[in-house]
């Protein structure tokens, strides 16, 4: 062990002091500036629950997708455990209000003669509010968010949107998550 910590000695006497007291300096600074790990959640708000959400859109089984987003989200995140509405410290009530569908890259194969998209891009768009049941006042009022995905057509189209919309029902709950859990 001494010989150890004469090394250890030895070395610090070669090295630049200005780098010493940087990198001292550093470690300081770091330790703290009062970084916290783990969840911001509400101390007493252990669990959540994702209510059915309403679908106010023509677009079939949007409803349930951005459910499924919300929920393994929610897992993902692991700062609430996933509950049953009947034993949820709180309750995610929502509903799907708006799907755009725009192309946002063009391509023609026939010198600019047919006019094709190649690329897409879908939102969707969910408004959502977090209850505490029992509660008059909601922990988080109607928020809006709106999730997009970006995606081209190949040999299916009604395959590829799909896709696409699932996405961006991806997309909506991650800032449906995020928003729970840190921005109340």
């Amino acid at each position: 062990m001494k010989k150890i910590f004469n090394l250890f000695i030895r070395t610090l006497k070669k090295t630049n002091p200005l780098l010493i007291s940087s990198l001292l300096f550093f470690a300081l600074t770091i330790s703290s500036c009062g970084y916290h790990m783990g969840s911001l959640m509400h101390p007493q708000v252990k669990t959540v629950a994702v209510a059915p959400v309403t679908n106010e859109t023509l677009e079939p089984y949007v409803a349930a997708d951005l459910r499924n987003a919300i929920c393994e989200q929610i897992q993902f995140d692991g700062s609430l455990q996933l509950k049953d509405l009947k034993s949820a410290d709180c309750i995610i009530f929502g509903r799907v209000i708006d799907i755009k569908t725009v192309a946002t890259a063009h391509a023609s194969f026939d010198a600019d003669q047919s006019f094709r998209a190649a690329e897409w891009e879908v939102q969707v768009t969910f408004e959502y509010e977090v209850i505490i049941p029992g509660k008059k006042r909601p922990l988080i009022p109607k928020r809006r968010v709106t999730g997009n995905a970006k995606y081209q057509i190949f040999t299916d189209p009604q395959t590829t949107r799909r896709r696409g919309v699932q996405q961006a029902c991806r997309n909506a709950a991650r800032q449906v998550v995020t928003y729970t859990v840190e921005a109340w």
